[in-house]
């Protein structure tokens, strides 16, 4: 697998936008993503019972199996909580952007909106910036890294990668963007990511590999608790590369057969796109300074590893230590505790480790006598990794987040204002 430069630009059969239409005060805040042909779509989406606009009808074109040819998607506003008219306005910006781009209809459009909750979208503007987009979308780097900043809210930098495998003789690119700094939290955390790929594989199939890939990558981050009213990873996949079908197996979509050499490789590389994505994620937490990978090694089921990865990086407890560079073990085998997770913790040894070294504060579940300095000195650093290693069975989890700090209240209390 290599790493390529040039964001999305570097996937065959795509053209991109991004600019300014005037739902945000200065910054870009509308983007295009535009297969030159129908591609095979997949889409996962927030599990909060209060959804926003463009994610139900979102969920009804992938649900439907719909071949896409665009995902627009502007910054700035939420479309969440505005009721029927919310979903007449996503409605219209999927039919604009057919219009504008010459497709079908609405159905073969995607539809995602970020920002500020329960305020009606300015569809003037929408509409405008949509048609204008639409004549400015291109295959350069530079039209590739202006969408990757139209999607961002209170990001710090864009977020984007591209790869490239090679399937059946023929070089096959996946590439992906993504914003998310605040509202992160296990089960689909609050996200959007935007995948595209020149791969030969059907729709099906590429939902399969979604779902499987978001149970280990953008539902393993967390930087403050609260999942989104708009949630949304979407893939698309429109064959460009010219490369054999990627199926799972010598049929389509077969129960019992081993992974053919090819579907393995594509979805290696696809769990690294959204793994990387989840971690730039985590890296731009809201105020963060630190951060903070949990790995859990030796528990009985990968189920328990997760919970216990998870609890660990979600521990409001745990992460303002690390903001205070404290190795106050205890809150860390107290999150371990109340995971819900199958474990001993009488056999439990911990650690915390960066680039300044590693130190082992708990041994059979016991403290050992360890050097504060030494400990003071690894949490200074920015990556921290806190590794428990249990004595239960073979399975192993990681999980990202990031520390709690003063800055993250500041800029939450000041959102709107």
């Amino acid at each position: 697998m290599n790493i390529l430069d040039g964001g999305l630009s570097a996937v065959k059969g795509y053209k991109t936008a991004g600019i300014f239409a005037g739902i945000k005060k200065l910054k870009k805040d509308l983007a295009l993503i535009v297969s030159d042909t129908p591609a095979a779509a997949a889409g996962v989406f927030t599990v909060n019972t209060v959804q926003a606009a463009p994610v139900t009808y979102d969920k009804a074109i992938i649900s439907a199996g719909n071949p896409v040819r665009a995902i627009v998607v502007n910054s700035g506003n939420a479309n969440a909580c505005t009721g029927k008219p919310g979903l007449l306005d996503a409605a219209a910006m999927a039919a604009t952007a057919a219009d504008a781009l010459g497709a079908q209809s609405g159905s073969e459009i995607l539809v995602c909106s970020t920002g500020v909750i329960g305020v009606p979208l300015p569809m003037q503007n929408i509409e405008s910036g949509i048609r204008k987009a639409a004549e400015l979308i291109s295959s350069t780097r530079e039209s590739a890294f202006d969408a990757a900043q139209a999607i961002l809210t209170t990001d710090t930098f864009t977020k984007e990668i591209a790869v490239e495998i090679i399937i059946g003789g023929k070089p096959v690119v996946l590439a992906g963007i993504a914003k998310g700094s605040g509202m992160i939290h296990p089960n689909m955390a609050t996200l959007l990511s935007f995948i595209i790929t020149d791969a030969n594989i059907s729709a099906d199939t590429l939902q399969g590999l979604l779902g499987t890939s978001i149970s280990s990558t953008y539902n393993m981050i967390s930087v403050d608790g609260d999942t989104s009213t708009n949630d949304t990873v979407l893939a698309l996949a429109n064959g460009a590369s010219g490369s054999p079908r990627i199926k799972r197996g010598t049929e389509e979509e077969p129960t019992e057969e081993e992974p053919t050499a090819e579907y393995t490789l594509f979805a290696e590389a696809f769990d690294y796109v959204h793994a990387y994505l989840a971690k730039q994620i985590v890296r731009d937490g809201e105020g963060a300074s630190k951060f903070i990978e949990a790995q859990i090694e030796g528990a009985l089921q990968e189920s328990d590893a997760k919970l216990l990865a998870k609890s660990i990086i979600t521990s409001n407890l745990v992460k303002t230590a690390m903001f205070g560079e404290d190795a106050n073990w205890g809150r860390i085998l107290c999150a371990m505790g109340y995971s819900g997770a199958h474990f001993n913790p009488d056999t439990v040894d911990l650690t915390i480790a960066s680039s300044r070294g590693e130190i082992l504060l708990l041994k059979q579940g016991l403290p050992v006598p360890f050097d504060e300095n030494i400990a003071l000195a690894i949490l200074k650093e920015h990556d921290i990794v806190i590794k428990a290693v249990l004595q239960d069975g073979n399975a192993a989890a990681a999980a990202w987040g990031c520390d709690l700090s003063y800055e993250y209240v500041k800029i939450n209390g000041e959102y709107r204002t």
